[in-house]
């Protein structure tokens, strides 16, 4: 029985690390293909000589059951740790024109001077008018919060953003978004390799809302929140903290740890400590069910009701561009 153990055991121990290998090898080989530098290339060659060198290693170990090549690779991952570990975040980079400037708030009681709030006018998503623009918004004024979602694809994926309004008709629109350099082109999967900093956008509802669905032919909802005047207040006043430690810290933005959602219930949870962690900030397409779960949206209609009440794209696309647009997506 002894030795039957011991051979199971062996068994599952060489089943462990060649899932580990497996995994982090996986890990090593896309690491390079987003990050090695030195153009498309030199980290497709990278990717593919760390695959190579990953195999021949595990041919050798198996034929001749030695456990040299596992002390090699260890070193080799070691090393590409050390090279990991060099690439931070920056503030510094040839960005789009609609990630160019960060934003930041300076807070005089209940006043807020937010600059760079973003106003561009979109043609197409390669014709536009820039214009970036400081804006003052006094709190005490604070009069709702709209969850906003954006779908281009999949039903379980959506950006979303949160938009605050004011009793004098204006609003504008927080979004955690990644911060593309120029020319370059949003990866999920880069999204989980520092291929991309953070940023936090404001803008006006008629650019950030009607740029998706007008522009880029996004499908959007909007989703009134039910939350009283001071957790809108610190909710808007956490968009602007984190802001402003964006201007002082650049961070990476992570498909699944650092998002457009996630960073949200981040900023919540210190209002509510007791709002729940559930996957559905992952799948961020079926935040209505979460924000229904929770109380916070309007509950006295079933979640899919409320969802065919929340669409406002044919808002946004039937509406003139000299129109008000924040009014003509809230009209019934």
């Amino acid at each position: 029985m002894t030795k039957k153990y011991r051979q199971f055991g062996r068994v599952v121990m060489i089943a462990l690390l060649g899932l580990v290998t497996f995994a982090s090898g996986v890990w090593g080989a896309l690491a390079l293909w987003y990050r090695l530098p030195g153009g498309t290339a030199v980290q497709a060659t990278g990717s593919v000589l760390w695959s190579v060198a990953v195999i021949v290693l595990v041919v050798f170990a198996v034929l001749r059951h030695s456990w040299l090549p596992l002390g090699i690779y260890v070193l080799m991952y070691v090393a590409l740790l050390g090279w990991w570990s060099t690439l931070v975040p920056s503030n510094n980079r040839v960005w789009a024109d609609d990630v160019s400037h960060l934003l930041s708030g300076q807070v005089t009681g209940s006043l807020v001077t937010l600059t760079n709030v973003r106003n561009f006018h979109w043609r197409t998503d390669d014709d536009y008018d820039i214009h970036w623009e400081t804006r003052s918004y006094d709190l005490d004024h604070l009069a709702s919060a709209d969850a906003v979602l954006s779908y281009w694809g999949s039903p379980a994926i959506a950006h979303a953003m949160i938009s605050f309004g004011f009793d004098d008709g204006r609003h504008v629109v927080f979004s955690v978004e990644i911060r593309k350099k120029r020319g370059e082109q949003f990866s999920s999967i880069g999204g989980f390799f520092r291929q991309f900093e953070t940023i936090l956008v404001a803008a006006d509802e008629n650019d950030i809302i009607r740029v998706r669905t007008n522009v880029r032919g996004e499908d959007d909802y909007l989703y009134p929140l039910r939350m009283d005047k001071p957790a809108m207040r610190a909710l808007f006043l956490s968009y602007v903290r984190t802001a402003d430690e964006l201007v002082e810290t650049p961070a990476f933005y992570n498909t699944i740890a650092s998002n457009c959602t996630t960073l949200v219930y981040g900023m919540a949870k210190k209002i509510d400590p007791g709002l729940p962690w559930d996957i559905r900030l992952l799948m961020t397409g079926y935040l209505p069910e979460y924000l229904h779960k929770v109380g916070a949206v309007d509950t006295s209609i079933p979640v899919e009701q409320l969802r065919q009440r929340a669409r406002i794209t044919d808002k946004a696309r039937n509406s003139p561009s000299d129109a008000d647009f924040s009014k003509a997506i809230r009209t019934p």
